[in-house]
């Protein structure tokens, strides 16, 4: 089995655990992994239990904008993930879900503050909400971008949320903490709101951060 092949199905494995592990519903989220000069993201509207390697779209990342290859259309949100590819060099792979508590907080509009050391693993001292635009138009994306500018996730108003890695597997990490921390800061608003952490202390746990994760 190729290295490409391996990839496709490595993408179907994670679209599957994300809707079984609750951290998804349906065929509403999506996963773009970068391979060389191309782009690998899920199929537009097929279940995810019915996907095939072959059903997963390829797309140039630096080539005609927009143009794929494969015998299903890639997602209708192709264009945050490419974009961001073609913006971020340290970014190899990108998970959009619409996880409930940080969906919650998108709907809401709601940025997560420094509630918890762990925000510094996005980056800063906070996970932003991008602007609300129509799904799959390049108004979103660039509002995704805005947003994502030296942080590694986002909150996407009225949306979802996408994470972003150096690896599949850490962009789905960070898709799974992105919910934690959410989750964390829902309840904390219920019982009269986080003690947030100074900006001095989220700086230095970045630092020390470098690196955080998966490690190889």
């Amino acid at each position: 089995m190729d290295d490409e092949t391996r990839l496709r199905m490595a993408i179907i494995d994670k679209a599957r655990w994300m809707n079984s592990s609750g951290l998804n519903q349906g065929t509403s989220g999506n996963i773009s992994v970068r391979h060389g000069d191309r782009m690998l993201i899920t199929p537009s509207g097929i279940a995810y239990d019915t996907l095939t390697p072959d059903m997963i779209a390829s797309m140039p990342v630096d080539g005609e904008y927009g143009a794929w290859d494969g015998p299903k259309k890639p997602s209708v949100e192709w264009r945050f993930h490419l974009d961001i590819l073609k913006a971020r060099p340290d970014v190899m792979a990108t998970v959009h879900t619409h996880s409930m508590y940080a969906t919650i907080l998108a709907i809401a509009r709601k940025p997560i503050p420094p509630c918890h050391y762990m925000i510094a693993a996005f980056g800063g001292s906070d996970v932003r909400v991008c602007d609300y635009a129509k799904y799959g138009t390049k108004e979103l994306s660039i509002n995704v971008l805005k947003a994502m500018e030296g942080r590694s996730a986002c909150l996407m108003a009225n949306h979802g949320i996408l994470a972003t890695g150096s690896s599949l597997d850490k962009a789905m990490w960070a898709a799974v903490e992105l919910e934690t921390i959410a989750k964390q800061y829902y309840h904390s608003l219920l019982i009269g709101g986080p003690v947030l952490l100074s900006e001095e202390e989220i700086d230095r746990v970045v630092r020390e951060f470098h690196g955080y994760g998966l490690k190889t």
